[in-house]
């Protein structure tokens, strides 16, 4: 029987004896200790993303449930009247970048 084929090294795969050191970013002092659920850096967006998203469920509970004029939570979170429509089509199709 022959040798199997070697394989040639992943494209993505890190170098082998490297000090890869967890210095965490300005919200942890570590990954491991890291309190968000997903990686700030792996989201497309970021932070700032993770943070609307967050805002714009609150716009369409208060605009949703709630019930207030547009204008009414425009001035509640300090936004324009078409941010907030912004928003609202965030909630309603997730998937899709702005």
């Amino acid at each position: 029987m022959s040798e199997p084929l070697p394989r040639p090294a992943r494209c993505d795969a890190l170098p082998e004896h490297t000090d890869y050191r967890d210095t965490g970013c300005d919200l942890a002092p570590s990954c491991l200790a890291c309190p968000l659920p997903k990686c700030r850096y792996d989201l497309p967006g970021g932070l700032a993303a993770m943070l609307r998203s967050r805002r714009d469920a609150a716009i369409a509970e208060a605009v949703r449930r709630r019930h207030l004029p547009i204008d009414d939570v425009a001035e509640m979170f300090g936004l324009s009247r078409r941010s907030v429509f912004r928003a609202l089509r965030r909630v309603e199709r997730p998937g899709r970048q702005q």
